[in-house]
């Protein structure tokens, strides 16, 4: 499962992508265009850029998408990369088995450039940019058209989408390293992609703001057909994050607020019940469509419901009790009052989520405890709840939608936005208006200054964005350590994976793939290799200030 063998690596020197399957000039940074493209940049035509623009989207949540020729069960397109970038962290616990397509993330063995998950974690975004690109490099810049327009927009925010993934975990914080190399940029016009050195911190985050601008300019009146497109206020959504990772406090706040028009958080009654599962739901402003018809792999073990879920009827978590649950450290801090604390079963099995659902004839914690051959074993202590199944508990077709953004990040956004650029008292009012109204009728923030108001929101956002794959972002922006356990108590961590890293770990950045060092002389296989592999009980007296 870990290691890309050399024969593999021959075999996808061409990456073969599910939706476009004669791209056969794709390259490792998702460069290339040719001649015949940009020569056809004054012939395009709406109809043909539309088709295009639809592989672009659905690219994100294909199968096989990093390893077209091998049929993995850990490559299933942009929510694999999410899990692996929570399993990373602090908060998300899953048994070191050997049915755990992603203990490298647990165990940080997956800084290996050899190994296929960070291989994965690079490529998905790099193929997708391969294909905004291409999108962008035949459309005339100066067309006056304005379905092309709009296309036009669309492409770069979905590029500075891309980058968003990939700048927070190549190099660290915006404040501190924005002048250190970080990944190659790479857009229609770069001519040279096999000597493309990295960029700094500050000239990709440029590029990511220079695209959101123009995006959120081309977009100004387009109305989407559905929720896998990006809008305007999508676009506004991506910028907020963005400010939000570079500390330009104001205009992240200023910039969820926009996104934010229209929209609202889950109610209590919402997420009193496993869901997250749905593009229909309406707190989200952007998501994947997940459908049963595109899901054609190994039975449906490929998906997020198989390894996040936990009430999947064709899936591993369930199937073999590698059980995606919440640390300890972090559910024992959020309130009995609080409805997400039934998000996870407690220690004795029970959530009062359960009392919603039923599987095979039994409601309720008899689920906790239900096992079918083959289908499910029993709950794990702390196993997650949270997200539901689209097609219904016990479903086994696995087709559940994605989030890409929801109403609760930009709120919470904008609370750390304003808290940080000086209004301290209305980022705490945007914070106890959401938990209050929201999550806990008996919530009451008690921070005082900026610094302990971003702590609590910190706190905030591992809570309801857990398993949504902001994890390691957080870390790396607010200059974190990672810390699973405290003393000599590891919890249920598994021995591997028990361990605390400094914030300022060299190991904490991720490794270029081998194909990357390989076709790109711009970067050389000694990029990123500072410090070593955690070991376990490393560091037992970090505190995070949140967990402490």
């Amino acid at each position: 499962m870990k290691y890309i063998s050399k024969i593999s690596f021959f075999a996808i020197g061409c990456f073969v992508l599910a939706s476009c399957s004669d791209m056969d000039d794709m390259k490792p940074e998702g460069n290339v265009v040719s001649d015949e493209q940009v020569n056809e940049t004054t012939t395009a035509v709406p109809e043909r850029v539309a088709a295009d623009l639809a592989g672009v989207y659905s690219y994100m949540g294909k199968q096989y998408c990093a390893f077209p020729n091998d049929t993995r069960d850990d490559d299933f397109g942009l929510p694999a990369v999410y899990l692996s970038q929570d399993l990373n962290g602090p908060d998300m616990v899953c048994d070191n088995s050997g049915y755990n397509w992603f203990s490298v993330s647990g165990d940080y063995s997956d800084r290996n450039a050899n190994y296929a998950n960070p291989y994965a974690r690079y490529a998905n975004f790099y193929n997708q940019l391969k294909l905004a690109n291409d999108l962008l490099a035949s459309i005339d810049p100066a067309t006056e058209n304005p379905q092309l327009k709009q296309y036009m927009g669309q492409a770069k925010a979905v590029r500075a989408f891309d980058y968003l993934g990939l700048a927070p975990y190549y190099q660290f914080n915006y404040q501190s390293s924005k002048d250190k190399p970080c990944v190659p940029i790479v857009t229609e016009a770069t001519a040279d992609y096999s000597n493309n050195p990295r960029a700094t911190v500050e000239e990709v985050y440029t590029q990511i703001m220079n695209d959101l601008n123009d995006a959120i300019s081309l977009l100004e009146g387009y109305v989407r057909p559905d929720k896998t497109k990006i809008d305007q206020q999508v676009a506004y959504g991506l910028r907020a994050r963005a400010n939000l990772y570079m500390g330009n406090w104001a205009a992240a706040a200023a910039d969820a607020d926009k996104a934010l028009a229209g929209y609202n958080p889950a109610s209590r009654a919402d997420v009193s019940t496993p869901t997250f599962c749905r593009l229909s739901e309406p707190n989200w402003l952007w998501g994947l469509l997940i459908e049963a018809a595109n899901i054609t792999g190994n039975g449906g073990y490929p998906t997020w419901p198989s390894k996040l879920g936990s009430f999947s009827g064709n899936g591993y978590a369930p199937g073999t009790g590698v059980y995606k649950r919440i640390n300890p450290l972090l559910w024992n801090k959020i309130s009995d009052t609080d409805v997400r604390k039934g998000w996870w079963v407690d220690a004795d099995l029970h959530s009062p989520l359960l009392a919603t659902v039923s599987w095979n004839g039994v409601t309720g914690d008899a689920i906790s405890t239900l096992e079918i051959p083959d289908v499910k074993v029993k709950f794990l202590p702390y196993s997650n709840v949270k997200f539901g199944m689209k097609s219904g508990v016990g479903s086994t077709t696995n087709d559940s939608d994605w989030c890409l953004m929801r109403a609760e990040e930009l709120i919470l956004i904008k609370a750390e936005g304003l808290a940080m650029s000086g209004d301290v008292a209305g980022g705490k009012k945007v914070l106890e208006d959401f938990v209050k109204g929201y999550r806990d009728a008996e919530y009451s923030c008690s921070a005082a200054s900026a610094e302990t108001l971003q702590t609590e929101i910190w706190k905030q956002r591992r809570i309801e964005l857990w398993g949504e794959g902001f994890s390691i972002a957080d870390i790396m922006r607010l200059n974190k350590p990672i810390v699973r356990f405290h003393g000599s108590d590891t919890g249920i961590w598994p021995d591997a994976f028990a361990f605390n890293i400094e914030p300022n770990d060299g190991y904490l950045l991720l490794r270029f793939p081998q194909k990357e060092t390989n076709n790109n002389l711009g970067i050389p296989p000694t990029e990123n290799t500072d410090g070593t592999q955690p070991v376990a009980g490393q560091n037992p007296g970090l505190n995070d200030g949140v967990t402490d």
